[in-house]
């Protein structure tokens, strides 16, 4: 009886340990679903090169499954509800493309509080510790950053700010539109895809967009001229991204594969995916230049002045706004100013 019940332990411990093995070698899919092609820049140089390091240090137990230009159905707008309800496990999307579901991470896209792509990503770190805790609770959040800036992608010459007035520019965020609104601009919201059927019908004369993203939709053809600001702050305005998880798809995961993603989330790839967005303005910048009849402005310090005391009204706007949802922006616009300033060198 005794080397029966010896025998039974035995067994039970084989099960278990079998049963544990089978669990360290769990493989898991993750679908990570976006609105950019893959030769995009931020596709070849973030999300392509994030999915094989993930792999890599999974050592193959999460393989990465990337879908582009919204080819799981959807619209761009769509895909913060898509992993939110864990129709895909990932995404890589625009929160300004849902205008006023993330109302304190806007605060970073309004006009003059950008400068760099290094300092805001880490700015934008710190405020999400302090600010954005209830606002992103329904996602694991891998990371919120930005890109290098918008500048004014444009048909004819922008070189004043009075150019701007009754121009209908593309905007990717509802601060941009009430940006653009200050400057006399009409804004059109619409998200990247859409810019090529806008600009040849005629419905946009130019949009805001940094250079890194501009060759995915052939901006070298479809426009002329591309104004930067003169000043420490030559881009208008910033617009940021969230790179999302479904919390269910994380929660699953077991211990050491959730360690894989904490690995490759928030602080630990922040800096490098700043560097990374600041890098790729340049191979960008190349492609637009190749055009011969392309020509690049730099609006002058007078006329940057003039912009700046124009967008005030912008910024009271958002204030209101967020006045009238019981959010203290002004707090949020101070301590977002302060942290950008921190990190600007």
């Amino acid at each position: 009886m005794k080397k029966l019940v010896l025998s039974s332990v035995a067994a039970a411990a084989m099960v278990a340990a079998f049963a544990q093995a089978g669990v360290q070698a769990q493989e898991v899919t993750l679908r990570v679903h976006n609105f950019i092609p893959p030769v995009a820049n931020p596709a070849k140089h973030f999300l392509i090169p994030w999915a094989k390091k993930v792999e890599a240090a999974s050592k193959g137990r999460i393989k990465v499954q990337n879908f582009w230009t919204m080819s799981l159905g959807g619209t761009p707008p769509q895909l913060v509800t898509q992993v939110k309800d864990g129709v895909v496990d990932i995404t890589f999307t625009l929160p300004g493309y849902t205008a006023g579901r993330f109302p304190k991470t806007e605060v970073f896209e309004l006009p003059f509080v950008h400068t760099t792509t290094q300092a805001t990503t880490a700015a934008i770190q710190d405020f999400q510790d302090k600010h954005l805790k209830d606002e992103w609770s329904a996602y694991h959040v891998l990371m919120l950053n930005n890109h290098a800036g918008a500048l004014i992608q444009t048909k004819n010459p922008v070189l004043k700010m009075s150019d701007l007035k009754n121009l209908k520019i593309r905007t990717a965020t509802r601060s941009g539109g009430l940006f653009l609104k200050s400057m006399g601009a009409v804004p059109v919201g619409a998200p990247l895809p859409k810019i090529p059927q806008l600009l040849s019908k005629g419905v946009i004369d130019g949009a805001l967009l940094p250079f890194e993203i501009a060759p995915a939709v052939k901006m070298q053809d479809l426009v002329s001229h591309f104004s930067i600001l003169e000043g420490k702050q030559p881009r208008l305005n910033t617009s940021v991204f969230s790179f999302l998880m479904n919390p269910t798809s994380y929660k699953k995961l077991p211990t050491d594969l959730k360690r894989v993603i904490d690995g490759l989330s928030g602080r630990n790839i922040a800096a490098g995916a700043a560097n990374t967005w600041a890098s790729i303005e340049t191979p960008g910048r190349k492609v637009m230049a190749s055009k011969s009849k392309n020509k690049f402005h730099t609006i002058p310090a007078s006329e940057v002045a003039k912009m700046r005391e124009a967008a005030k009204p912008a910024i009271a706007a958002w204030l209101k706004a967020m006045k009238g949802r019981g959010i203290n922006g002004q707090e949020l616009l101070d301590d977002a100013r302060a942290m950008v300033a921190k990190y600007t060198k």
